[in-house]
């Protein structure tokens, strides 16, 4: 049987059910569960579409890691609490606990690594895999870890139904190969991120450059050439932001190199009858979402 393994952006999946679901969907007590029931509904969806025999959810152990944030300070820095910490809504805070809770009572894999995101734990383990692997998350950076030839793909989740990436879909999309795709980002920027990007470049810019030069690094060797057939207003703006660039390239880039513990990805039918799973279950409302999952894990590990 073919192994197939789900990659899940964890942090984009319970952020996406939270805004995406309902906040009438209350537990006993009351308390809105939209992100937990949404979390694990999504879940079982890719499961069943991908036919995922094995599945990480990957976390963000330090969503600002300092190998990022002392290279460039404004990285995420808008969405910090006044203490420090990441700034998320009061009613998803709790949920998140819940689908920590839950996902530990359904024996699923969770890894974070402390001084990495969710995104450098995805990268590191889709690099040792041989395919198919799926990355489920609804981050564009992401599309660089892309990789057809070893059949790695992302399924994104923006808005609307589930999107299929390939490297021929981020070529259709953006212009540029999904190894290019780092360098496009860092060059238009992203304002989601506190990434600058360079002025007056934006996504058609950014194609355009690697499209003729390949990479950052050839941009910038075109930047301070004097024979480049570069615009003088662009060739200022390329070396005005220099010190973005050489920054920016390590920031945006995902690391392949995060320490992992050891792990056991398969899936199997969750041991749903144990006292205190099935407890939780019931207070949360989730007792037909877990039947789903349990239902479709077992169809998928029977194929």
């Amino acid at each position: 049987m073919t192994q197939r393994l789900l990659l899940v952006d964890s942090a984009s999946q319970y952020y996406r059910a939270f805004y995406g679901v309902p906040d009438s969907m209350r537990d006993s007590s009351g308390r809105p569960v939209n992100a937990v029931r949404g979390f694990f509904t999504s879940l079982t969806r890719a499961v069943e579409q991908f036919q995922a025999t094995r599945l990480v959810l990957c976390w963000d152990e330090d969503w600002r890691p300092a190998f990022r944030t002392t290279l460039i300070p404004a990285y995420k820095a808008h969405r910090l609490a006044s203490d420090g910490t990441e700034a998320i809504p009061d009613d998803l805070a709790p949920q998140v606990d819940t689908i920590i809770d839950i996902a530990a009572g359904l024996g699923l894999t969770r890894i974070g690594v402390a001084g990495f995101e969710a995104d450098d734990v995805i990268a590191t383990i889709a690099k040792k895999e041989a395919g198919p692997v799926a990355v489920l998350t609804g981050d564009r950076d992401l599309f660089q870890v892309i990789d057809d030839r070893r059949n790695i793909s992302v399924w994104y989740t923006g808005k609307g139904p589930v999107q299929v990436f390939s490297d021929l879909t981020v070529r259709d999309r953006y212009g540029v190969s999904a190894l290019q795709y780092a360098d496009f980002a860092t060059l238009r920027g992203d304002p989601s991120d506190g990434l600058s990007g360079v002025r007056g470049i934006g996504d058609k810019g950014a194609a355009a450059l690697l499209s003729e030069h390949e990479s950052l690094e050839r941009v910038l060797a075109a930047a301070n050439a004097t024979d480049s057939n570069l615009r003088p207003r662009l060739r200022d703006s390329l070396r005005d932001a220099l010190e973005y660039l050489t920054a920016a390239q390590v920031v945006v880039r995902v690391r392949t190199d995060v320490p992992l513990p050891d792990y056991d990805d398969r899936l199997r039918t969750p041991p749903t009858g144990t006292p205190a799973i099935a407890d939780l279950i019931a207070r949360t409302g989730m007792t037909g979402t877990v039947e789903r999952w349990a239902k479709t894990v077992a169809q998928v590990s029977a194929a």
